[in-house]
This record gives structure tokens, C-alpha cells and sequence, in this order.
């Protein structure tokens, strides 16, 4: 009896294992959300995101232009952090589409454009705005020739002007193309047998459901502009089939944007079967051009690193591995002899390890640093990973955001251990702490609501609602400053990094320099910059030319690149000034790697000037001026950050290895 128990419990084990196995697998995708499948004459309806233009970068509501309206009320989409901070606005469209059926569909037709209607139709369509569409979570994707090339565009513009013409144009027909591939899964039904009188789950494969259904796997629109005559219109309603429609290129068969003028929009369907398969369905977006230019950054990179490694390696084990060797071989007398002839970095023994100037700023900016750094590190590993999809928009920076509120903990723990190395006490923990939660997000929130009062005046939806302002002010002081205040908490606890050498009472005097130290410093970002800059071009185009980016296995390779750059160059540059007897090397160490954001930045004027052109109107110079500040700002504190840490270990190892009465 107790066997035939066992027995039992073994088989419910294991079928319970298979069926959360089951459920597991059917849970776990990457990238995106679940598949969806629709059976024949479903009825699915698109939705538009805000208008967007290269041009201006002020996204501005759908419907805030004269389009058709859905039959019921505007529904907005349940939106995250990070797409009301990146100003989407998804509604509910009336564009209707129902599985596997081609059709042509009148809309609607508008009542006669009133002057503030034409005068917003003209700008918009003179701005190049385009209207974001999107079925089924994937864009609207736009196909069309320039210079024999095909290019690929997400969205459909406003309308269009014509060269050499005063007139303007409005898209008012849609072709769409939706891209289906036939599903059919199988399931696997659990039996209960009822051996021996107790229930028992066995699965069984013989009884079999077979469902099938049609996978959405792309979305394809044309645009067209067409004149239709309103008393034919007009007798329609919507969703009533009409008769195909051809667009033409003549301009009097176009409808042209004009006070008193009637708009009717109409759209056709086409469904076409296709191979592409749920998981590869955003492969059409997310093609990575330019592959061999990101392999000739990371190439460059490594060139780079292993110039500097080849000087590192000098410094340790030539020059100051036999110099400590030297040292140490000789007796009392004689190194009391030796040291009043000695020069370069023996002679700041006792100064190097003297309090910086401007030490609580150093903590704080090092806090932050480490925060910063282990929000970007983390974020992009889970992205080349695969966990953030371009599925779920605005999830990568809702997750940066999280990922920053939560690390205040090692923020506050990092900087207030150095701030207590450096007083050998813990008191004033608290001010450090304080500071290190509010310098850096302070700055951020300062440029972002001078910039919101700028998006307030334009009436774009890309200005941040007053009560998102209130969450983030919450999220700020009840997440990360407590959090921040508990990391510094736990620093006033840990032990603080001893000095292997005693600081002298009166500091030594540093010799005077034919060129300027912060010369030197500003030089060493050149070449952090140099690991940078390629994939730099790739990530604001992303920002500000509305392309994807998803080559984040590169941009992790990137990002280990910077690290080690930044290490070895402030390395360097810390033991060049300290052989020239200059022992005041701690914002030395900072900047020599945090330099790389002045690069930065002045690389983000130069984009402004010569790759977005199309940018006009000082408002936009602005918006761009002011977030590339913030991402400065913040390169500048991680990589500082970096190049600090490893040069305050170099000078620790060093100078414990060195013999002192």
C-alpha cells in the first residue's frame, strides 16, 4: 500500500511538473507580448499615437487635427511612465479591419474646413508631421524609392506640398497591406483515471484540440490624396463599402487643403498570406544597417585599449615595480639618504592622500556616478538580453527610471564610505547623503520644467502633465531619498579604507608646470570619446530622426570598452601627476574621464548643425540643447565616476607597498 502510494504521489509530481512546464513556456516570450490570433472576419480596430515631425520634435495629439472620429467615445490607452514622459498619446481610431477580408471602406466626411483648421493643416504639413498608426502593437510601416533606394519609413505624413507650389495637399486615402501567417496550435488534455478510488491526473496525447487562427506579422500603409466629390460622399456611411479608388499623381485629382473644402477620408484592406513568423515579425523594423561600421567602432576601440593597456603595463611592472623593488632592498640609513634625493611620485608620500578641495562635492558627484552607472549597466544587459522588447513602448526608460530609484541605496552607500575615508569620521554623513539624492535628479528636474513651460506655450503633448510631476516628485522623495539615506546608513557602518601612508602636517609645495594640469585633463577625453562617438550618431538618430534602436549586444560591448578606457586613462594621467610631484590628483582622476561628456556634448551641436538640418525654429534648438545637457551631465558623473575608483586604487596599491618609518 505505501509503494502504490508513492507511486501515485510520483505521478501527480511529475504531471503537475508538466503542466506548469506548459504554462511556463506559454508565458515566456521574448521579445514582446503574447501572439494574438484572429479567426476569419474579426474585427480588429488600429490605434494613432501622437503626430511627430523631425523637424519641430513637439508631438502634438491625433485628433487635434480634422480627422474622422470613432463611432463610440475617444478611448485613451492606458499609458507607462515612460511613454507619457516621451509624450505618446494613444487613442482608439475608427479605422476598422476585419481578419482575411479585403475591402474598400468610406470613413467619413468632414464639414467644411473652417481658417484655423487650413492654417493647422498648412503647418502640419509643412512641419512633415506624420500620423503613428498602429495595428495589432506593430507601426504602420511606409515603403518609398529615393535615388534608387528603397527607404522605410514608420507612419504616414499629414499631407504634402508640392515642389515649386503654394498648394498643400492632405492624405486623406489609405492603402494599408497587414501581413497574416495561418496559425494552428495544438493542445494537451489531462484525464483523470480514478485508479484504485483516488484521483489521479494522467496526461493523455490521443484527444487532441486543434485551433488555427491568422498571426498579424506586418503592417504596411500607402498614402494617397484623393479628391472625392462630397454630394457622392455624403450619401455614405461609415464603414459602407465604395468602389476602389486609385491615387493619382495629378494634382487636380488631389484634395487640396483649402478654407470651405469638404474632406472625405476613405481607406482600402489587403490581406496578404506570408511566412514571417510571430517572432520575427519585428525583424522589418529593427534591421541593423550599417553592421560594419559598428564592428569599426568596437575594432577602433580595442586599438585604443590595448595602447593604453601597453602603457599601463609599463608603469606597473617596469617603472614602478623596480623602482618599489629598489626601494625596498635597501636599508633604513640609506633610504633615509635615498629619500633626499628622490623625485617624482616617492616625493608626495606624504601629501597624497591629503583631503581634496571641495571633498563633500567629490562624494556626492561619486554617489551619483555609481548610480548612474549601475542603472545604465544593468539596463543594458537586460535589453541585449532581450527583456525590453520594442514591443513594449516606453518600458526602457520607465525601467532606467526604476532602476535609479532603487540604486540610491548604493549612491548613498558609495559616497558617504568615501566621505568617511576622506574625514575619518561619519559626521555630516547625512548632509552628503542628502545632497547625493537631490544634486543630480535636482539638476534634471530644473532643465526639464524650463523645458515643460516651453512645451506648456507650444500646447504639445509632449509637455509632462502637473500630476506625472507630482508622481515623480513622490517616486523621488518616498523612493530614492530614503533609500539613498539608508545606503548612507550602512557606509557610516562599514569600515572606512584605511591610508597605507600618514599625511603630512603642512603640505609640500607643488613645482611649477610649463603648461597647465587641466590642459592634460581635457586632453584625456578625447579618446573615451573615441570608443563613443560611432555608436553616439547611431543612438540620437534613434532619438531625434524617430529610427529604431535595438542593437544593444553592440552597445554593451560599447559600454565595457568605455569602462576600461576610462580606467586606464585616468590611471595614466593620475601617475603622470604624480611623478611631477603633483599630489593633488583626486578631481584630476574625475575629470580625466569624465572630460569625455564636454566631447559629448560639443559632438551634439555638431549632429544639431550638420545632421539635423531639417530641425527648425528655435524652440526645437532648445528642447535639443536641453537634453543633450542632461545626457552630458550624466556621462560626465559615470565616467568620472569610473576613472575616480580606479585611479584611488592605483594610488592606494602604490603607495602600500612602499616602507615609511
Amino acid at each position: 500500500m505505501a509503494l502504490s502510494e508513492k507511486r501515485m504521489l510520483r505521478i501527480n509530481w511529475n504531471v503537475l511538473c508538466m503542466v506548469l512546464g506548459m504554462q511556463i513556456c506559454n508565458a515566456f516570450y521574448l521579445p514582446g507580448t503574447y501572439m494574438h490570433t484572429y479567426s476569419t472576419g474579426e474585427e480588429i480596430y488600429a490605434k494613432v499615437n501622437s503626430l511627430t515631425s523631425i523637424e519641430t520634435e513637439l508631438p502634438f495629439s491625433f485628433y487635434s487635427l480634422p480627422y474622422c472620429q470613432p463611432l463610440n467615445e475617444i478611448k485613451k490607452s492606458a499609458e507607462n511612465l515612460g511613454e507619457l514622459l516621451m509624450g505618446d498619446e494613444i487613442y482608439n481610431s475608427p479605422y476598422r479591419f476585419r481578419m482575411n477580408i479585403n475591402e474598400t471602406v468610406f470613413l467619413c466626411i468632414r464639414a467644411a474646413l473652417s481658417e484655423h483648421e487650413v492654417k493647422l493643416l498648412k503647418q502640419r504639413t509643412r512641419d512633415l508631421y506624420q500620423v503613428n498608426m498602429m495595428l495589432d502593437n506593430l507601426p504602420a510601416m511606409r515603403y518609398a524609392k529615393k535615388n534608387g533606394l528603397n527607404i522605410q519609413w514608420t507612419g504616414f505624413p499629414v499631407g504634402y506640398t508640392p515642389p515649386n507650389s503654394d498648394n498643400d495637399y492632405v492624405v486623406n486615402h489609405l492603402k494599408f497591406r497587414v501581413l497574416i501567417h495561418e496559425y494552428e496550435g495544438h493542445g494537451v488534455e489531462i484525464i483523470g483515471t480514478g485508479e484504485e478510488g483516488v484521483g489521479v491526473g494522467v496526461v493523455s496525447e490521443t484527444d487532441k484540440k486543434k485551433s488555427s487562427g491568422y498571426e498579424i506579422v506586418g503592417f504596411e500603409v500607402e498614402p494617397c490624396s484623393v479628391k472625392h466629390d462630397p454630394e457622392v460622399m455624403s450619401k455614405f456611411h461609415m464603414y459602407d463599402a465604395i468602389s476602389s479608388i486609385s491615387c493619382s499623381l495629378e494634382h487636380d485629382k488631389s484634395q487640396i487643403i483649402r478654407q470651405g473644402e469638404r474632406v472625405a477620408f476613405t481607406y482600402e484592406v489587403e490581406f496578404v498570406k506570408s511566412n514571417i513568423r510571430w517572432p520575427s515579425r519585428w525583424d522589418a523594423y529593427l534591421k541593423m544597417e550599417g553592421a560594419r561600421v559598428h564592428w569599426f567602432s568596437i575594432l577602433n576601440s580595442l586599438m585604443v585599449i590595448f595602447f593604453l593597456a601597453g602603457i599601463v603595463f609599463v608603469i606597473f611592472l617596469r617603472t614602478v615595480r623596480r623602482d618599489l623593488t629598489r626601494y625596498e632592498e635597501l636599508d633604513k640609513e640609506t633610504q633615509a639618504q635615498m629619500n633626499e634625493e628622490l623625485s617624482g611620485w616617492k616625493l608626495v608620500v606624504g601629501d597624497v592622500f591629503r583631503e581634496p578641495g571641495c571633498s563633500k562635492l567629490l562624494c556626492v558627484m561619486v554617489g551619483d556616478g555609481v548610480q548612474i552607472t549601475g542603472m545604465a549597466a544593468v539596463t543594458i544587459v537586460f535589453a541585449a538580453l532581450g527583456f525590453i522588447s520594442p514591443a513594449s513602448r516606453g518600458m526602457l526608460l520607465t525601467g532606467m527610471i526604476m532602476l535609479y530609484l532603487f540604486l540610491g541605496t548604493a549612491a548613498g552607500y558609495a559616497g558617504v564610505r568615501l566621505w568617511r575615508t576622506i574625514k575619518g569620521t561619519p559626521e555630516g554623513w547625512k548632509s552628503v547623503a542628502w545632497s547625493i539624492a537631490c544634486f543630480f535628479p535636482g539638476i534634471v528636474f530644473i532643465i526639464l520644467t524650463f523645458l515643460n513651460f516651453i512645451l506648456w506655450g507650444s500646447k504639445s503633448t509632449g509637455a509632462i502633465p502637473i500630476s506625472l510631476y507630482f508622481i515623480l516628485l513622490s517616486m523621488w522623495f518616498c523612493i530614492s531619498v530614503p533609500l539613498t539615506l539608508f545606503g548612507g546608513l550602512l557606509g557610516t557602518r562599514a569600515d572606512p579604507i584605511q591610508y597605507p601612508v600618514r599625511t603630512n602636517q603642512i603640505p609640500r609645495e607643488i613645482p611649477a608646470r610649463k603648461y597647465p594640469s587641466w590642459l592634460l585633463v581635457l586632453g584625456a577625453g578625447t579618446l573615451p570619446f573615441g570608443t563613443l562617438f560611432i555608436e553616439l550618431f547611431f543612438i540620437l538618430s534613434s532619438i531625434w530622426l524617430g529610427r529604431f534602436y535595438y542593437v544593444f549586444g553592440f552597445l554593451l560591448i560599447v559600454l565595457l570598452l568605455l569602462v576600461i578606457v576610462c580606467a586606464e586613462v585616468s590611471v595614466v594621467l593620475t601617475y603622470m601627476h604624480l611623478c611631477v610631484e603633483d599630489w593633488q590628483w583626486w578631481w584630476k582622476a574625475f575629470f580625466a574621464s569624465g572630460s569625455v561628456a564636454l566631447y559629448v556634448f560639443l559632438y551634439s551641436i555638431s549632429y544639431l548643425v550638420f545632421d539635423l538640418q531639417s530641425l527648425s525654429g528655435s524652440i526645437s534648438a532648445i528642447l535639443y540643447m536641453g537634453y543633450s545637457l542632461i545626457i552630458a551631465i550624466a556621462i560626465m558623473l559615470s565616467t568620472g565616476t569610473i576613472g575616480f575608483l580606479m585611479s584611488f586604487y592605483f594610488v592606494h596599491y602604490l603607495f602600500s607597498s612602499v616602507k615609511i618609518d
